[in-house]
């Protein structure tokens, strides 16, 4: 367990007044209702709600995949609620990695492939060879999906998402297929990238004992906070309690 002191720290993403709203009339559905939070540069944030609370809604905003019905983001300043499509694509390339319950890897192509599909395109990336190592799969990174656990596969989708080097790291269920054990390598894995490189990382879960990684938990409930904290005796993700 750290004792955290509370530190200063540059804001990364400033949400205000976020409303979602799908659909129309007697078939609306309100998946946000005017969110109010500041998320600080550097920080490893955990999101918890039931299912239908808003959380993944709101990372999908955060990250330029979906856009609100109203309110701001400012990501460092940057208002990217007012980007057109090109400018939210051009966000998402230059700042965002993501990782999803399901890790999307193409089958066809090996572990250091499926890297190597993002760091084409980036500006200034960490070599494929380099991203798998860090999530430990130095000794699998010619291996193809099928020959890859689960566990492995997610931390090849860990290391994809960090191998363009973002700002942001945005996870959704990363653990959710997941046994515990391998389910805690996927957050060693997180954890690393943004103690290491200072990625501003946001975690969505429903397994609330993972909330003890991080520095700041969020709780949504019917579209709206109901609980912001930070917390100041993190622990490691080797300690979690499944």
């Amino acid at each position: 367990m750290q004792n955290v002191q509370s530190v200063e720290r540059a804001t990364a993403f400033s949400v205000q007044g976020l409303t979602k709203i799908y659909g129309t009339g007697e078939t609306q559905v309100h998946a946000l209702r005017g969110v109010d939070l500041d998320l600080p540069q550097g920080e490893l944030t955990v999101l918890l709600g039931p299912s239908g609370s808003g959380k993944s809604t709101f990372l999908n905003i955060l990250g330029g995949l979906d856009s609100p019905t109203g309110g701001t983001v400012t990501f460092q300043g940057r208002d990217i609620t007012a980007l057109d499509s090109n400018g939210l694509t051009q966000y998402r390339r230059d700042h965002v990695g993501f990782v999803f319950q399901f890790y999307n890897l193409i089958p066809s192509l090996t572990a250091r492939e499926n890297v190597s599909l993002v760091t084409e395109i980036a500006t200034a990336p960490l070599r494929p060879d380099e991203a798998l190592e860090l999530v430990g799969l130095s000794d699998r990174m010619d291996h193809f999906p099928a020959q890859l656990s689960g566990g492995e596969q997610q931390r090849v989708a860990v290391a994809r998402a960090i191998a363009k080097k973002p700002d942001v790291l945005l996870c959704d269920e990363p653990t959710g297929a997941l046994d515990s054990k391998t389910g805690i390598a996927v957050l060693e894995a997180i954890e690393l990238v943004n103690r290491e490189f200072g990625t501003t990382a946001a975690v969505i879960t429903h397994n609330a004992a993972i909330a003890d990684i991080a520095d700041r938990v969020v709780i949504f409930a019917d579209g709206a906070l109901s609980e912001v904290r930070v917390n100041l005796t993190k622990i490691g993700a080797a300690e979690v309690s499944w």
